[in-house]
């Protein structure tokens, strides 16, 4: 089994030709993990505690071969709105809950929880489950530890 033991910055490239490891967003949270390429081939990744994996980045094996990392498809809920306010209002209330969330052009999406959707919806949303790439945003602290105090 190869190991990949170093993390590239984001690559950016998708050459068709560099092996793919799609993962999910939990999958991409561990620096440890058994996995399956998309050809088949079962891998190891062993990075330092504390390495979280983006889609676009490009791992390293001992023997210099590369992988790409894609983001997996999976469930998730999104809100849509048009109406900026009232999206940065449902930002607002899923940050308060600590919550990954990722933004885009008009809309939210995060995983899908219960308790999430119908605070959403007794605000006023609609809401969509869809199966797609989840790539929440990384937090404020992500880069550098999280150091202020609570007190």
């Amino acid at each position: 089994m190869r190991e990949f033991t170093q993390l590239k910055n984001n690559g950016g490239g998708s050459a068709s030709h560099v092996p793919k490891l799609v993962l999910n967003y939990e999958q991409r949270q561990k620096s440890r993990l058994c996995a399956e390429l998309d050809g088949g081939e079962k891998i190891g990744v062993l990075l330092p505690h504390g390495k979280r994996l983006k889609p676009g980045a490009v791992l390293v094996a001992k023997d210099g071969s590369e992988i790409l990392v894609t983001a997996a498809k999976e469930k998730v809920t999104t809100v849509y709105s048009t109406d900026l306010v009232r999206l940065s209002r449902a930002a607002y209330h899923l940050g308060n809950r600590h919550v990954p969330v990722e933004i885009g052009p008009g809309w939210l999406r995060y995983e899908p929880d219960h308790v999430l959707d119908d605070m959403l919806r007794g605000l006023g949303f609609e809401l969509e489950t869809e199966f797609a790439a989840f790539n929440p945003e990384s937090g404020a602290y992500a880069s550098h530890g999280h150091h202020h105090s609570h007190d």
